[in-house]
C-alpha cells in the first residue's frame, strides 16, 4: 500500500543504576531544580561525537544530523534517553515517535522544516507518544493495545516517577509542573498496516509490522536510503521484554524478520528509539540468536535484578520477566 499524500517506555542504564545527587534544591514553587542521578556519568554519550549537532533553541532537546534529512531528536537529562526522528523528504516530513511530552517537541521540529508533517509512532508507550498532544495528523497500527492507549494516554500516577530525581540528568524546562505531569489522549487520524509505504517526496518509507515490545510495535524500513528506525524492537542498552503486553515469541519472530534484512545486504545503518541514534545492522544476527534462545530456554542468564532476567550480550542486555 503506498500513500503519495496524507491529508492534512529508560536511558534504559537507569533501570540498573540508582541513586541520586541532589545539586540544587527547591526554594519556591517556580524555582528551577538540577539533579544528577548515577547513570548520568555515562553521558555524554561517545557516539554522540561522530554526529553532526544542529542547533536549535531548546533546553531539552539535543538534535543531531544522523543522514541528510534524517534528524535524531535526543531527550539526553531524562533517564529514558529517548530518541525521535524527523525524516524529511521534497513534500512533506515525517516525525517518528514524540518523546517524553515534557517540553514541546513542535517547538524543535518547527526549526527544523516547515514542511506538513505527519507522526507516526514506534508503539505507543508513554516515553514515545508524550508529545502527539501537539500534532493533528497522527498515523498508528489498527490494534486493540494502540486504540486504548490512544484514548486513555497516560495519567499522572504513571508519569511522575519518570521526573523524580532519579530519573533526571540536569534542570528539567523552566515552567514544567510536574505534579500536572501526563500524557493525553490523542486521535489517530488514518491507520497504517504492515507493508504501508508512505512517500515524503523523494524519500519512501516502509511499515513493518514487528509485535512484541508490545502488540502495535513497527520499525520504519527507508529502503532507498538503506536505514531501517528500529524503535524499541533494538537498541543498545538494556531491551525491556517484560511489560505484560510483551510476546516474547513474537518478538523472537519479528527479530528474525529484521535480521534477514541485515543478512540480505540491505542496510547500512541502524536508527534505534534510546540512547544512541545510530548503530551496526550487525547487531541484529545477535539479537535474533539471542531472542530465539531465550524463547528456548537455552540462554543462561546474566542475573536477576528487581524481578526480572538479564541476559547480558554483546553491546547490549535483553530484560525479561521471571518464568511463571
Amino acid at each position: 500500500m503506498t500513500w503519495n499524500s496524507i491529508p492534512t517506555c529508560a536511558n534504559r542504564a537507569a533501570f540498573a543504576a540508582g541513586v541520586a545527587i541532589l545539586f540544587a534544591t527547591v526554594a519556591t514553587a517556580q524555582t528551577q531544580v538540577t539533579y544528577s542521578a548515577e547513570w548520568c556519568r555515562q553521558l555524554p554519550r561517545s557516539e554522540y561525537k561522530a554526529l553532526e549537532r544542529v542547533p536549535v533553541r531548546s533546553d531539552w532537546f539535543e538534535v543531531y544530523r544522523v543522514r541528510p534529512g534524517v534528524f535524531a531528536l535526543y531527550e539526553p537529562h531524562q533517564a529514558e534517553e529517548v530518541i525521535s526522528y524527523l525524516i524529511v523528504g521534497s513534500r512533506q516530513a515525517l516525525l517518528f515517535d514524540t518523546g517524553m511530552g515534557i517540553s514541546s517537541i513542535r517547538a524543535v521540529v518547527r526549526q527544523l522544516t516547515k514542511l506538513p508533517v505527519v507522526v507516526l509512532n514506534s508503539h505507543t508507550h508513554y516515553d514515545h507518544v508524550g508529545g502527539n498532544r501537539e500534532f493533528s495528523r497522527i498515523l498508528g497500527m489498527d490494534t486493540a493495545f494502540t486504540r486504548e492507549r490512544a484514548a486513555k494516554g497516560y495519567f499522572n500516577e504513571v508519569m511522575r516517577t519518570e521526573v523524580s530525581s532519579e530519573n533526571l540528568c540536569g534542570a528539567l524546562p523552566k515552567g514544567f509542573d510536574a505534579g500536572a505531569y501526563h500524557v493525553p489522549p490523542f486521535r489517530i487520524a488514518r491507520t497504517v498496516r504492515d507493508g504501508t509505504v508512505i512517500d515524503l517526496g523523494g524519500r519512501k518509507l516502509e511499515v513493518l509490522a514487528v509485535p512484541g515490545h508490545t502488540p502495535d510495535s513497527i520499525a520504519l524500513f527507508d529502503r532507498g536510503h538503506r536505514l531501517l528506525f528500529t524503535g524499541d524492537t533494538f537498541y543498545l542498552g538494556p531491551i525491556w521484554l517484560f511489560e505484560p503486553e510483551t510476546d516474547l515469541a513474537a518478538y523472537a519472530r519479528s527479530t528474525t524478520r529484521l535480521a534477514s534484512l541485515a543478512d540480505g545486504d540491505k542496510l547500512d545503518l541502524l536508527l534505534p528509539g534510546h540512547n544512541t541514534p545510530a548503530a551496526s545492522p550487525a547487531y541484529l544476527a545477535k539479537l535474533r540468536d539471542a531472542a530465539q534462545a531465550i524463547v528456548a530456554g537455552k540462554l543462561k542468564e546474566t542475573s536477576r535484578e528487581n524481578g526480572r532476567r538479564r541476559f547480558q550480550l554483546d553491546g547490549f542486555s535483553v530484560l525479561t520477566a521471571l518464568p511463571r
